[in-house]
């Protein structure tokens, strides 16, 4: 009977901590991170009151500010004054 499995305690396994594996760097799409902030800057104009629970309006208002530093400065600054300003209007409501 043949095994496609890996030998999980083999010579053959890869190192998990090698030092000399180049560092891996993610680059986050900026059309993606555009379309997500102003999917999430319109559900909150939609709404009148928060549409989010708890958790998620802590989430959001921690990686809305994470997400926009990978577009333009200018837009960013832009995307992330609106977002604050339903944030504010909705905890207002």
């Amino acid at each position: 009977m043949a095994r496609n499995q890996l030998d999980l305690f083999g010579a053959d396994q890869p190192e998990l901590f090698d030092e000399d594996a180049p560092t891996v760097y993610y680059h986050g799409d900026p059309d993606r991170v555009r379309a997500r902030l102003h999917r999430l800057i319109a559900e909150a104009r939609a709404a009148e009151t928060l549409p989010w629970d708890i958790d998620s309006v802590r989430l959001y208002r921690k990686i809305v500010p994470q997400m926009a530093l990978w577009l333009p400065e200018e837009e960013a600054a832009q995307l992330k004054f609106e977002f604050e300003t339903e944030m504010q209007r909705l905890k207002a409501a």
